[in-house]
């Protein structure tokens, strides 16, 4: 029987039980993608992180969620992070992780926070796509598209009230973008003390909705950054029960993502 050390940790979080949970396996090497997969199927977690020592300082990193390999995730980035920073030994200024979207970086800040360095995804305006409104059961003010389609509503009170159909919201989101069927819905969030305040549904991903979505906010940070006149904003992502915090920063042509974690669950998987 193998075992494999497992943690399980908040992302995004202020307390445990907040932000968006996910698992973080650190490896000697990756097993065969059926066996991640499948691991990560029964974790039925949003996703679950495989982390593999390469050099000093440096990790290879993957992520699944339940359904399938994701090209960046991060949520379960900062995870990685500060299970090598709090439970795995390391203790220098800087981690580096590469990945299928290329190296990303994330830092110890004096307060605690993680900052990750991610690539910024300006995003284009597009038409709004047949069926959408009725998908969502609401009126968007705007449509936009990068990696994900992205709509704008007014206030975060309507961003909360959606209760969208799901396998349309897919269908539409996915022949929107050419890519998987997720979507981000926003608001400018004064109204609630937060400069956004948003949710991720992301059926085309295995994920109904996800409680905490980095690579969402490295489409968020140049749009409302540009909208709101203001390089950092104050995000909240409003997952029902749980909720997410998370910083940006806008640098150019990347976007710091920060925030904090918390260890939850430790143990051993067995297959």
């Amino acid at each position: 029987m193998a075992e494999y050390r497992f943690l399980q940790i908040d992302a995004f979080a202020e307390r445990a039980m907040m932000g968006g949970p996910a698992a973080v396996m650190p490896l000697d090497a990756f097993l065969s993608d059926e066996v991640m997969l499948a691991i990560a199927a029964e974790n039925n977690l949003a996703e679950t992180a495989f982390v593999v020592a390469k050099t000093p300082g440096v990790w290879d990193l993957r992520w699944f969620t339940p359904l399938l390999e994701v090209p960046m995730c991060g949520h379960a980035t900062l995870a990685s992070a500060h299970a090598l920073f709090s439970h795995l030994g390391y203790d220098g200024p800087e981690i580096a992780f590469d990945s299928k979207a290329g190296r990303l970086t994330v830092k110890r800040l004096a307060d605690g926070q993680l900052e990750m360095d991610f690539p910024a995804q300006p995003p284009r305006d597009v038409p709004m796509p047949e069926g959408l409104c009725d998908a969502l059961g609401a009126t968007p003010d705007r449509i936009v598209a990068g990696p994900y389609l992205m709509a704008i509503f007014a206030t975060p009170k309507e961003v909360r009230a959606l209760k969208p159909d799901l396998t349309r919201v897919n269908e539409i989101s996915g022949g929107a973008t050419g890519g998987r069927g997720n979507l981000i819905c926003a608001a400018p969030g004064a109204s609630e003390g937060f400069d956004v305040v948003s949710r991720f549904f992301a059926p085309g991903s295995g994920i109904p909705e996800d409680p905490a979505t980095g690579s969402a906010h490295c489409i968020i940070a140049p749009y409302f950054s540009k909208l709101l006149g203001k390089t950092e904003l104050n995000c909240f992502q409003a997952y029902p029960g749980r909720g997410a915090h998370i910083t940006t920063r806008l640098s150019g042509e990347r976007v710091k993502l920060i925030g904090r974690a918390r260890t939850v669950i430790e143990g051993v998987f067995r297959l």
